[in-house]
């Protein structure tokens, strides 16, 4: 409660007198609501994420709320290393369907898979290519698209083969999703068609259906591009399905460094 409330003011000092009904009218119906958690990160120090003293809390707690809300089969607010996300737990096929209702998202729209380490991937993905290429590219913004196994939830995709993975450069979504020992679905932290978030309070509406909002402060990647998305699913081949942020990096490891090349058959 007492981190809402603490959100909740710094929000009416923030958006200006012209929104300050708006932020009072939001803090009440989340302190009525006595669900969402906001927890706030402080910059990431060599030890790991921690929090503002103010919060009474630290990097440890954050993370253990975090995780009980997953395994509850609640959905989530996360930073990322290039948008904030909304998370479940891939495994619950209740807090997926969550998520699609949440955003409106279209049903027909894939999920990504989240996971904490690069050996994660072997278990809930077909890989075709070198773990040496997989190092070069994760952790980092970047999301790998392969052939699905069979250990991953069947109601996740249902309608494709290939599952998109992630490991964000970011130590909190890393422990995270260690911590959970499974992998998360991720995606944006908006309303579908909606603009990408790098803040918390660009996504505000959504937090009453959320059970944890972690702030981790304003996310330096202001392209709000996401992701750079590329299959490779196919052996020697890349396809690039979302361009994103890390475009050029990602093709000059693909190309010069692992000699792939790129499938310019049917999109």
């Amino acid at each position: 409660m007492k981190a809402i409330l603490n959100v909740a003011a710094e929000l009416l000092k923030s958006r200006g007198a012209n929104s300050s009904a708006a932020a009072r009218r939001l803090g009440g119906e989340m302190c009525k609501e006595l669900k969402t958690k906001v927890l706030r990160l402080s910059p990431p120090t060599p030890n790991g994420p921690s929090v503002h003293q103010e919060s009474h809390t630290d990097g440890a707690e954050i993370l253990s709320c975090t995780v009980k809300a997953l395994k509850e089969g609640d959905l989530v607010a996360v930073p990322t290393d290039t948008i904030y996300g909304l998370a479940c737990l891939a495994q619950n096929s209740e807090a997926v369907r969550k998520t699609y209702d949440v955003k409106g998202r279209d049903a027909q729209k894939p999920l990504a898979i989240c996971v904490g380490e690069i050996q994660d991937i072997y278990k809930y993905c077909k890989v075709p290519v070198k773990e040496a290429l997989l190092g070069d590219l994760l952790p980092g913004p970047v999301t790998l698209v392969f052939e699905r196994s069979e250990a991953l939830n069947a109601d996740l995709n249902p309608f494709t083969s290939l599952v998109g993975v992630r490991i964000p450069d970011h130590a909190f979504m890393r422990r995270l999703c260690q911590m959970c020992g499974e992998p998360l679905a991720l995606t944006s932290a908006n309303i579908s068609s909606h603009t990408s978030t790098v803040a918390v309070h660009e996504f505000q509406e959504l937090w009453p259906k959320l059970a944890v909002v972690v702030d981790g402060g304003p996310i330096g990647d202001q392209s709000r591009l996401g992701s750079t998305v590329v299959d490779l699913s196919v052996l020697g081949k890349y396809r690039i399905i979302r361009p994103g942020c890390a475009l050029s990096s990602t093709v000059d490891v693909l190309e010069r460094k692992h000699g792939l090349s790129e499938d310019l058959g049917e999109q």
